[in-house]
Parts: structure tokens; sequence; C-alpha cells
């Protein structure tokens, strides 16, 4: 597995990955988008020229928001997460980001477990953030310093 920037060939793997992922993925279009505004970062995750995740990040003068964090189903728990959020945070200690932020269902525990392994604490949580099903978002950031 290799990690890159996401391009633009990639953009209809991204955008099939995000129908896979989530209740309410993406389109193509606002990928594309966000793919071309220069204080996004996307990274993918490529097994055999295959993309089989992504994460995208919206960086505001020295803070980091991460939109998504996408990876095929047949390739989790084999790190492919890790090693997207490992190149964020590398990403936000080079370009001196005072932190990095996402919010994540509060019932998905890999992915909570996931973030604090690379230090990311609750910072907040967010009522009724999420819908089908419905539910509540804990914030969570990892501070630089």
């Amino acid at each position: 597995m290799r990690i890159e920037p996401l391009s633009k060939s990639q953009l209809d793997a991204a955008a099939e990955l995000e129908r896979r992922c989530f209740a309410h993925p993406w389109s193509r279009d606002s990928l594309q988008s966000e793919l071309m505004n220069p204080n996004s970062v996307f990274l993918a995750a490529c097994e055999d020229d295959r993309l089989i995740g992504y994460v995208g990040m919206s960086v505001v003068v020295d803070e980091g928001y991460i939109f998504n964090v996408a990876v095929d189903e047949a390739h989790r728990r084999r790190g492919v997460g890790s090693a997207l959020i490992r190149e964020l945070v590398t990403y936000g200690k080079k370009h001196g980001l005072c932190f990095i932020t996402l919010e994540v269902r509060q019932s998905n525990a890999p992915a909570i477990a996931l973030y604090r392994q690379f230090g990311f604490i609750k910072a907040g949580e967010r009522k009724d953030y999420y819908s089908d099903p419905k539910e509540n978002a804990l914030l969570m950031t990892k501070y630089f310093n």
C-alpha cells in the first residue's frame, strides 16, 4: 500500500467509495470542487493502482478540518486508516497547524479508537449531527505544540 495525493483521475473511484461508506455521500462534483481548492489536502491509499481509501482535510490558516475518512470495507482493519491519519498528522506538524479536528459518530468505536491512537481527544459533542440513523457526533481534536 502507498499513500499519495488524490488525483483527478481517482475522482470516480473516490465518489464510488463515498457511496459505499456513507449514508450521505459527497458527489463527484463536490469532491472535484474540494480537490481543486488550494486550501484542501486529499490523500489516497492505493494498492495495485486501485484506490482503497482516502482522506480529505480543509486547512484554514493554521487549523485542519477533516471532511471524510473512507476505507473500502474489504481493506478495513489492515492499517489503511492509520496510514492516512498518520500522513495527515505529519502534514499538520510540518505545516505548523495548531490542531486537526473532525466529527465522528459516537457509535463508531473503531474510528474513535483509531483517532485516539494518534492523540485525538474528545473536544465536544454535536447533538443529532448525523441522520440515517440520527446520532450525536463526537468532536475529536489533535492539538499540536
